[in-house]
């Protein structure tokens, strides 16, 4: 009886031993499955959105050229597109068309003797002439960026942060030039300053004392200045796609430009 007893008594301790055992058990095997693990915080999570640059050299050809260009009519669309907005030029004091620096002396007199009106509208007259000729660059440029070849796209990609700029600026000069100067001609004829310009400036330019000849001809002036903000505008361009290529939203351009070793 007493054996009965004693053996119900300890029953209930031995499954209390194997049901603790059982619980250890459990809880060393979860250690080993959480251990090779890491505790992922927001500064280690990986962005899945961040797009590793791939090295150029596991890039063809076909891919840098189409990246690079790609980059350059993105630059050109966004350059021209601004510049052709209303204040493109006047409102931009990197590119603002002012009078020659070789008259800025008869403009300070023209200013003193109350001329300051004419003057302000000859320069908002030459600015708007150059706003409405800029969109008409876009179509040469995009033109001449589908002809660069793999070697020009090398050398772009590889250059400074105007090259691409300066690559298009001797290409296309001579087409823009041609392009915009009836454009601006015709602008600034609603105006007459063209003529009113060429009257001051012909009479200044016969005086004995004279040392800089002014350029009687504002229509040529007013191109060369609109090409010079074109171009500006357009390495503005290209240095931000540069710098920041992720930024463009473009895969081809990302992984083409985020290759360069800074």
């Amino acid at each position: 009886m007493k054996k009965i007893l004693l053996s119900l008594f300890l029953i209930p301790a031995g499954l209390a031993s194997v049901q603790a055992q059982s619980f250890q058990e459990v809880i060393k095997k979860a250690n080993q499955i959480a251990k090779p693990k890491e505790i992922i915080t927001a500064t280690s999570t990986p962005n899945p959105y961040k797009k590793e640059p791939t090295p150029t050299k596991l890039m063809n050809n076909e891919e840098i050229g189409s990246g690079l260009r790609a980059a350059l009519k993105l630059g050109a669309q966004t350059a021209t597109k601004n510049l052709s907005a209303q204040d493109g030029f006047l409102g931009n004091a990197l590119i603002k068309i002012l009078m020659p620096a070789e008259v800025r002396n008869i403009e300070a007199k023209m200013r003193q003797m109350g001329m300051g009106k004419v003057v302000d509208e000859a320069i908002v007259s030459m600015n708007r002439a150059a706003e409405d000729a800029s969109a008409e660059a876009l179509p040469i440029l995009a033109n001449s960026i589908s002809s660069f070849t793999i070697q020009d796209a090398l050398s772009i990609l590889n250059g400074g942060d105007n090259a691409a700029t300066n690559l298009l600026r001797t290409r296309t000069t001579p087409q823009i030039t041609e392009a915009f100067r009836p454009i601006i001609a015709r602008s600034m004829s609603k105006h007459n300053v063209e003529e009113a310009w060429a009257q001051v400036f012909s009479v200044y330019n016969t005086l004995p004392i004279i040392k800089a000849r002014v350029n009687t001809d504002l229509t040529g002036y007013v191109t060369e200045r609109a090409l010079n903000g074109l171009f500006t505008a357009i390495a503005g361009e290209e240095k931000k796609i540069r710098l920041d290529p992720v930024g463009t939203g473009s895969d081809i351009i990302t992984r083409v430009f985020g290759s360069i070793k800074k």
